[in-house]
């Protein structure tokens, strides 16, 4: 059913679960994962000309690349093929063209579960690519601060 899956990634370590799952299933489906870092450089185009962009973006760069080989550690232990590329653009639209243009299958990614208020005023890569693509979303909680196992918070 799934030959290629795409897991972008963040760098951040709630990602990981979206990793894991990516890699769960393409070990089922006998697929490669596609893992991308996109580096957001609209993020910091309104720092003062005296900020060395050049920093920055080496900077970005390099968090990107430290992302990138997480996804292929944890991927070295399955038989699970890896790809990796890291993209400079917006990442909604970097990963829905990255999807289309690599005819991944799905897209596996982390959501931070806020709702409201926090959504709508920080918006969401997550609900971006969901609501552009034409390829399945798969969307993995990402593991709460609160609870190291990974487990989403309950109401008690």
């Amino acid at each position: 059913m799934y030959d290629r899956i795409l897991v972008p990634t963040d760098g951040s370590t709630g990602v990981g679960r979206a990793v894991e799952h990516a890699i769960e299933l393409a070990t089922i489906h006998d697929a490669t994962v596609h893992a991308i870092y996109v580096v957001n450089s609209a993020t910091f185009a309104g720092l003062p000309m005296e900020a060395s962009w050049d920093g920055i973006s080496d900077v970005l760069r390099e968090e990107g690349e430290e992302a990138l080989e997480l996804v292929e550690e944890l991927a070295a232990r399955s038989t699970v093929p890896v790809e990796t590329r890291l993209i400079d653009g917006s990442p909604r639209r970097a990963i829905v063209e990255y999807a289309e243009g690599h005819d991944c299958d799905l897209i596996v990614m982390g959501t931070h579960g806020r709702g409201g208020i926090d959504r709508l005023l920080m918006g969401s890569v997550t609900e971006g690519v969901i609501r552009t693509s034409d390829r399945p979303v798969l969307t993995v909680r990402r593991a709460s601060t609160a609870d190291p196992d990974g487990e989403p918070d309950r109401d008690v």
